[in-house]
C-alpha cells in the first residue's frame, strides 16, 4: 500500500507536475543534482531579480510579485536540505542575493511587503487574488524573512523586515491562519531566539481563533491544518498537537489521494493549467509529508 501511495503519486507528477516539481522530486526521492532544480527555477525569474511568471499558479501575471519570490524560496530550501554550503554555491546565492535586492526596492520603507501588486489584473487571476493582496502585511513579510534567515542572508532590507515583523507581532497576528504560516517560519528562523520563543509561547492560544484553521480531519473545507504548521515530526510546532490529530490528518491525507495518484484541491484555479499546476504543488507536499511521518 505505501509503495503503492508512492509510485501512483510520482506517476501522476510524471504525468502531470510542472518541470520544476519533477526535477524537486528527482533530488527529494532519488538523490538528484539538485543543480538542475535551480535552472528550473531560473526560469521564473525576471531581469529585475524577482520572480513571477505564474511561480503561484493562481495568477499567471509574469511580473515579479513577492508571493512569486516566497514560492522560490521555498523550491530552494526543499533542494539544499541536508546540503551544508549548498546556498554559497555561486548559483543559488545569486538568485537568492538579487531576489532580496528586489524585496527591499519594492518594499515600504519600514520594510513590509503585501504579496501580489496590481500589475496582475492584467492576467488571468482566481477571483481571491484581489486587492487584499496589495497590503503589506506578516503574510508574507514575516515568511520571507524567516525563509531567508533559514539560508543565512544577510541583508538590509532582511534587517527592516525583521525588525517590522517584531514590532507588528506586538499586537498578535490577526484572523487567518495563513498569517500563522508565515509567522511561525519566522519564529523558527530567525536569529533572536530568546525573543521568538516568548512570542511562540502565544501560538497555542491564536490557533483557536484563526479563520482557514482545519483541526477535524473529517472537514471537507479548504484550511490550514495540524501538517501544513507541523509537516514534519522533527518541526518545532508538532507538539501544539496530540498524537491523535495528526494520525487523524495523515489518515485523511492518504485517503484523498485519487485515483489518477495525484492529489485535489479545494479551491478553483484560474484554468484548467493552473489546475494541473497546483495539483503537482499538492502531491509533492503530500508525499514529502507522508514519507516524514513514516506513512511511505
Amino acid at each position: 500500500m505505501t509503495n503503492d501511495v508512492l509510485g501512483t503519486g510520482r506517476a501522476f507528477l510524471d504525468l502531470e507536475g510542472r518541470l520544476v516539481e519533477r526535477r524537486l522530486t528527482a533530488v527529494l526521492f532519488d538523490g538528484d543534482d539538485p543543480t538542475w532544480v535551480v535552472d528550473a527555477v531560473r526560469a521564473y525569474r525576471n531581469g529585475d531579480g524577482g520572480f513571477g511568471h505564474g511561480f503561484e499558479p493562481d495568477k499567471r501575471c509574469p511580473a515579479s510579485l513577492p508571493i512569486d519570490v516566497e514560492c522560490a524560496l521555498d523550491v530552494l530550501l526543499a533542494a539544499g536540505e541536508g546540503r551544508p554550503g549548498w546556498f554559497a554555491e555561486p548559483a543559488v546565492a545569486t538568485l537568492i542575493d538579487d531576489a532580496c535586492d528586489w524585496l527591499g526596492s519594492v518594499a515600504a520603507p519600514d520594510g513590509a511587503l503585501p504579496l501580489a501588486f496590481p500589475v496582475m489584473e492584467g492576467y488571468p487571476r482566481a477571483e481571491h487574488w484581489s486587492d487584499w493582496t496589495y497590503v503589506p502585511g506578516l503574510n508574507p513579510t514575516a515568511g520571507l524573512a524567516g525563509r531567508l534567515h533559514r539560508i543565512g542572508v544577510t541583508h538590509p532590507w532582511l534587517d527592516r523586515a525583521t525588525e517590522w515583523t517584531w514590532t507588528s507581532l506586538e499586537s498578535g497576528i490577526g484572523e487567518d491562519a495563513h498569517t500563522l504560516l508565515e509567522v511561525l517560519q519566522f519564529l523558527a528562523n530567525v536569529p533572536d531566539r530568546e525573543r521568538a520563543a516568548a512570542v511562540g509561547a502565544h501560538v497555542a492560544d491564536w490557533l483557536g481563533k484563526l479563520r482557514y484553521f482545519r483541526a477535524d480531519p473529517a472537514d471537507p473545507e479548504y484550511g490550514v491544518t495540524p501538517l501544513h504548521l507541523a509537516s514534519t515530526p522533527d518541526s518545532p510546532w508538532r507538539g501544539l498537537f496530540d498524537d491523535a490529530a495528526i494520525e487523524g490528518h495523515l489518515d485523511r491525507l492518504t485517503r484523498d489521494q485519487q485515483a489518477d495518484g495525484g492529489w485535489t484541491i479545494t479551491w478553483q484555479p484560474p484554468g484548467q493549467a493552473s489546475t494541473l499546476e497546483y495539483r503537482g504543488i499538492e502531491t509533492l507536499r503530500a508525499l514529502r509529508t507522508l514519507r516524514a511521518y513514516g506513512r511511505i
